[in-house]
């Protein structure tokens, strides 16, 4: 883009984050390379005067809550409020730029997956225009992907963790998902950025990383020629400050011995794993284009647990998925019932433009997949309360992240509870008072309900 000269350093941004992890990342680097900018970065939509939605556009429920999100910020767009412009950034913008654009006009500009760094350029460009009522539309969606937009010393929006962006993109290409067609093939980011980028967020305090791709397991096949996971555990692990590293959104087929060795013996990794097996129907797995089959997750389950018994396990499951018929769904619960996943996630299928499951015959009608999908989580929150109650009378480091509402009990997140997707721990502490941020030894001595747990600092 060309340069635009800025005359007004005292612009207000606000940024909305929607969707998955991968978001948040690239909303706090867009954060960062804006302020360095001199721009005003704040959280107050009505009192902005430009505002960016970093949108997701993964399944129906995700594009809509984007289009319900920029048509409540244009609700403060002038003359009715004081928002001059709106950009719409992330996985929306680079599937449906166009029509975006044409559908609803209030929208000034877009920007695609590999554009979050051409930000500045962007709100300059906009910032000479915005007093102007009309002015041209600008759409940025070329190319797919990439890391040339992240900054390694970015301002963090979380507390008392870091989200660690390690691949970008996905290698599988499951018959109903378009996180390909948005964000292209996995691609693996060098592993000395990583590390750098680590060690800085260690320095600010932060002794929790989470990593986040599309598949962690599949780190490294792309630059190194083999699975590279561990060895990044081992050398993150060596960072002076960090005291936990948490391992999401792997594939079955990804956990490999050699994973669960380095996360068994590696003491700053959580024995935690967040693995999506999306079904218990080999039929339906195999419609999926999945690489597993039931047999393949049972046997990596018992590997899991025989290696680390105390390993919480998170899944995601589909249902209605063409084709899925009641006996499908019936051995799904079935081997829920034996696999025990400790958490569950469950999404009802939507059929995505240009991927293999849009127009399969046996599309499932929505009163059907409406009844499967409470079902499923009927059924999850007995095994949830079952294996938490496992967890009475153990002994386990919590980090401390908040203070409940009634101001009783600290609010923390041991091994075993990731952050925004899990419950919590809420901890006891009589004789001191305990810091944010910080990591304390807790007894777990209830579990009121089949998710949060209670605990007393020993």
């Amino acid at each position: 883009m060309e340069n635009y000269a800025i005359d007004n350093k005292n612009v207000k941004i606000t940024l909305l984050a929607l969707g998955c992890s991968k978001n948040l990342i690239d909303c706090e680097n867009m954060s960062t390379v804006l302020k360095d900018a001199g721009y005003s970065v704040i959280n107050d939509v009505p009192a902005s005067d430009i505002v960016v939605i970093n949108t997701c556009g993964f399944i129906e429920s995700a594009k809509k809550e984007a289009i319900d999100a920029i048509l409540e910020c244009a609700e403060y767009k002038v003359p009715n409020g004081n928002v001059k412009k709106i950009i719409v950034s992330g996985c929306l913008s680079q599937r449906y730029p166009e029509d975006i654009l044409k559908e609803l006009p209030e929208v000034d500009a877009v920007l695609g997956t590999a554009h979050y760094g051409d930000i500045v350029d962007v709100v300059a460009k906009l910032v000479s225009e915005i007093d102007e009522a009309e002015s041209d539309k600008i759409n940025l969606t070329s190319g797919i992907g990439g890391f040339s937009h992240l900054v390694k010393d970015r301002e963090l929006s979380t507390s008392g963790y870091a989200w660690l962006k390690i691949g970008e993109g996905c290698r599988h290409r499951c018959s109903f998902c378009a996180i390909p067609l948005i964000r292209g093939t996995f691609v693996s980011r060098p592993m000395e950025d990583i590390v750098e980028e680590a060690g800085i967020i260690a320095h600010k305090g932060v002794k929790e990383l989470v990593l986040a791709a599309q598949d962690t397991t599949n780190y490294g096949i792309d630059l190194y020629g083999r699975r590279s996971l561990s060895e990044l555990l081992r050398k993150l692990s060596a960072i002076d400050g960090i005291e936990m590293i948490r391992v999401m959104y792997g594939y079955m087929d990804g956990i490999t011995p050699d994973l669960i060795e380095e996360m068994a013996n590696n003491p700053k990794v959580a024995h935690y794993l967040d693995i999506p097996v999306q079904h218990g129907s080999d039929k339906i797995l195999k419609a999926m284009y999945r690489r597993d089959n039931a047999e393949l997750i049972t046997s990596r389950l018992e590997m899991i647990r025989k290696a680390m018994p105390d390993c919480i396990i998170r899944t995601t499951v589909m249902v209605g998925f063409p084709g899925e018929t009641e006996e499908d769904f019936q051995i799904m619960k079935e081997n829920l019932r034996k696999w025990k996943f400790d958490r569950l996630g469950c999404f009802i299928f939507s059929p995505e433009e240009g991927t293999p499951a849009y127009d399969l015959p046996g599309q499932i009608d929505d009163e059907t997949k409406q009844r499967r999908y409470d079902e499923i989580y009927e059924l999850q929150k007995e095994i949830s309360a079952e294996q938490s109650k496992k967890r009475i009378g153990t002994v386990t480091r919590v980090n401390i992240c908040s203070v409940s509402d009634d101001g009783i009990f600290y609010v923390g997140r041991s091994y075993g509870e990731s952050p925004e997707v899990d419950p919590v721990i809420y901890v006891a502490s009589s004789e001191e008072e305990l810091n944010i941020g910080e990591f304390v030894d807790v007894k777990i001595v209830d579990c009121s309900d089949e998710y949060d747990l209670t605990a007393v600092t020993i």
